[in-house]
């Protein structure tokens, strides 16, 4: 299967790799006039494409030796692209090299939440973060200064979460500690309670970042949201889809929009499908090329997934994005994170106005086009270990 991928001709290493004969390493001529320099990327999905759930899919890792020269090095830039937030970038990393048996770094992975180390406007700000792992060293590794979890504003504030009687404080007292302003929230996965994150971030949306204080509706525009990971559905070991952030954050806008009147807005949307997530995936591409010294530019991305509305659809849409660059004759835009039509009804705000200062640091795309594969992998149990390509 991964010989249909491997399609660009002049690539001889490449081509040897997938047909399993030995291939050059990159770099070394090799007896040849010239090195065989790839032109070309490749984006992976994880969940659904190389794992599902916890349990490995078995041809990946066969399909991974085909993309590994003989001193174990890529012979291709490679990044894994993920929805997934629940960790650090090095963890992710130190799965799939277990997962995968080649030995992939954290600059080849990029997490729903690895974009907002580009949103240095926020770092210096109190951050309420929501979703569950390690998230304060996940926001401090992305950044962030004053992160405070939905578990240390309960704990100051625990008249706020009433649903679960047992967690009800028996005791009143006051807080020894008084938490700064919340000037901005950051929803990086699903939680466990959804009833407490839902209440918790209502009430710092109505009062202004203030929870210990009256609602009032005065507060609209609110502030600032950044959510990571749209997925609705995402698979997993079950034999259908389960719900993911994308089904919170359903929940988050319509109980907003059933107490205001009003649309629930976000900041920014990351994770796939943006166009940010992309961009970000092909900055780590062209950083890989430059550290094995590639001279050529990658003007081909593919984009591999198994979900048609993230990993596909996020595909298109920065391949349209980077059509347009191109028909702008290398004008960067305007990069913002979109949403299917009718996943959901809440908008982005300050749309002309949002902080791009991050495109300094990726620098503009220079891909010319982002090619999907949708990959399926069979429940079957017998089919469980193929690769079906659509």
């Amino acid at each position: 299967m991964l010989r249909r991928w491997l399609g660009p001709p002049g690539l001889r290493g490449l081509r040897s790799a997938a047909a399993g004969l030995p291939a050059p390493h990159p770099g070394e001529s090799g007896g040849c006039a010239q090195p065989n320099i790839p032109t070309f990327g490749f984006l992976f999905d994880i969940d659904g494409v190389l794992v599902r759930g916890k349990t490995p899919i078995p041809a990946a890792k066969k399909a991974f030796q085909k993309l590994v020269g003989s001193q174990g090095q890529f012979l291709v830039p490679v990044v894994f692209v993920t929805n997934a937030g629940n960790c650090l970038r090095q963890k992710k990393a130190d799965q799939l090299s277990h997962i995968l048996g080649v030995s992939i770094s954290q600059d080849q992975v990029v997490m729903s939440h690895s974009p907002l180390r580009m949103f240095k406007r926020y770092h210096d700000k109190c951050v309420l973060v929501s979703g569950q792992g390690p998230l304060l060293d996940i926001a401090k590794y992305l950044g962030f200064c004053q992160p405070i979890t939905i578990d240390i504003l309960r704990e100051t504030h625990p008249l706020l979460d009433m649903v679960d009687h047992d967690r009800r404080p028996k005791v009143l007292h006051s807080s020894a500690v008084e938490l700064p302003k919340i000037e901005a929230v950051v929803l990086f996965g699903e939680p466990v309670r959804w009833e407490t994150n839902l209440q918790l971030i209502i009430d710092v949306l109505l009062t202004g970042g203030c929870p210990g204080k009256p609602h009032h509706q005065a507060s609209y525009p609110h502030i600032p949201v950044l959510a990571c990971n749209m997925d609705l559905m995402w698979v997993a070991e079950a034999q259908s889809p389960r719900f993911g952030h994308g089904t919170f954050m359903v929940c988050l806008e319509n109980i907003y929009k059933k107490i205001t009147g009003k649309e629930l807005k976000y900041e920014a949307l990351m994770g796939k499908p943006s166009e940010l997530t992309y961009h970000y995936a092909e900055y780590l591409i062209r950083m890989q090329a430059a550290q094995r010294h590639w001279k050529k530019p990658i003007q081909t991305l593919y984009a591999i997934g198994d979900n048609l509305m993230t990993d596909i659809y996020g595909a298109n849409l920065y391949n349209r994005y980077l059509e347009e660059k191109n028909s702008r004759k290398g004008s960067i835009g305007r990069i913002q994170a979109k949403v299917a039509a009718g996943i959901r009804s809440a908008t982005i705000s300050q749309d002309d106005e949002i902080d791009h200062t991050w495109q300094n640091e990726l620098a503009p795309a220079a891909a010319t086009n982002c090619r999907q594969n949708l990959q399926l992998c069979s429940t079957s149990p017998i089919k469980s270990d193929k690769w079906a390509r659509v």
